[in-house]
């Protein structure tokens, strides 16, 4: 392990945490632009995720311990401060330190039945716990920011659509104009069916667990005998539990869609649910739309490096596939348009 964290940094973690840290090596997982992340080995040789952020939210934090403390299964609870608490703030940035509990990722790994099923045990233990005061208090309604992120979406699609004389000469913005208008349209339809059935859920909201909101197989490691653990909670919501089952039925990520046997699995651990098609169909289109307008900025911000904009192309490129979100969104809504 090659040690490339600060002096600093490691001194901070001696001072506050107790953690005497002698290697350490840059992790690039993750789509957080406000964070650093290490595999650290302490001198007794046990592995910590150490995070640096300069924004965001410790809820995570919060919540991952939150459900640790109450035994849910899969969770890598964070590791508290000399004085018990479970980050360390100085000069505006937050300093904190999980267990580094696997090296296998779910994503592109070899991930078998009894791994989907006790991702699904998991997801059913973490809607399971009770919603205290101070967790209602903490954390945001899933799907909270959905009239901007429409606002947003429809921004992109104007901007593409107008006069574009300060991108002249971008291949990478010509070639996202050439994807946004084949996918126009479609992205239109999910903004209409956004703003549509969040008036109609409006008026019947469904029970509000917690959500981790973000359980795709990137954040989920894997380890011996079908065991997992569910990584960042920084997009932790209170929402119905359609926020989360959004990811079994069928994916959001355009290069590993669930197949059927794999949601089988996951459900034979998660239970018996039944699953609201509407509520269903909005998270899906409420998270395509973040997704593709996000993006689809960091694609136009002609000031980020030229690899970040052409990963963010691709991005875009595979959320418009038969397989993407934006697809899978689309496909939820005609479902449902069908249905009444």
């Amino acid at each position: 392990m090659t040690d490339d964290a600060p002096e600093a940094l490691r001194a901070w973690a001696r001072e506050d945490f107790g953690v005497d840290l002698i290697g350490a090596e840059a992790v690039g997982h993750g789509a957080d632009r406000h964070a650093r992340l290490w595999q650290a080995r302490a001198a007794d040789g046990t592995r910590y995720a150490v995070k640096l952020s300069g924004g965001g939210s410790p809820a995570g934090l919060v919540v991952s311990a939150y459900l640790g403390a109450r035994g849910v299964p899969g969770i890598a609870v964070p590791l508290r401060t000399r004085d018990g608490r479970l980050w360390s703030d100085r000069d505006g940035r937050r300093l904190s330190l999980v267990p580094w509990v696997s090296d296998a990722r779910a994503l592109g790994g070899a991930m078998t039945a009894e791994h989907w099923r006790a991702y699904g045990e998991l997801l059913a233990a973490v809607h399971a716990v009770a919603v205290t005061d101070d967790l209602a208090a903490l954390l945001p309604p899933g799907g909270a920011a959905h009239a901007a992120i429409v606002a947003a979406a429809r921004g992109v699609d104007a901007r593409l659509r107008g006069p574009r004389s300060g991108d002249q000469g971008d291949p990478l913005v010509d070639e996202l104009a050439r994807i946004w208008s084949g996918a126009r349209g479609t992205v239109a339809a999910l903004a209409r069916g956004v703003e549509r059935l969040g008036d109609e859920l409006r008026d019947r909201p469904g029970p509000a667990v917690v959500c981790h909101g973000d359980p795709h197989l990137g954040n989920l490691l894997l380890g011996p005998r079908g065991r997992v653990w569910l990584i960042d909670w920084d997009d932790a919501v209170l929402a119905p539990r359609e926020c989360d089952l959004m990811f079994l039925i069928g994916g959001v990520l355009a290069f590993a869609p669930v197949t059927a046997a794999q949601q089988a699995a996951a459900f034979a651990g998660y239970g018996r649910v039944d699953v609201d098609a509407s509520r269903l169909a909005w998270f899906l289109s409420v998270r395509a739309l973040d997704d593709i307008g996000d993006w689809s900025r960091q694609v136009l911000d002609a000031a980020s490096a030229e690899a970040d904009r052409r990963q963010a192309l691709d991005i875009v490129r595979g959320l418009v596939s038969p397989h993407g979100l934006v697809t899978l969104a689309d496909v939820a809504l005609a479902d449902l348009a069908r249905r009444r």
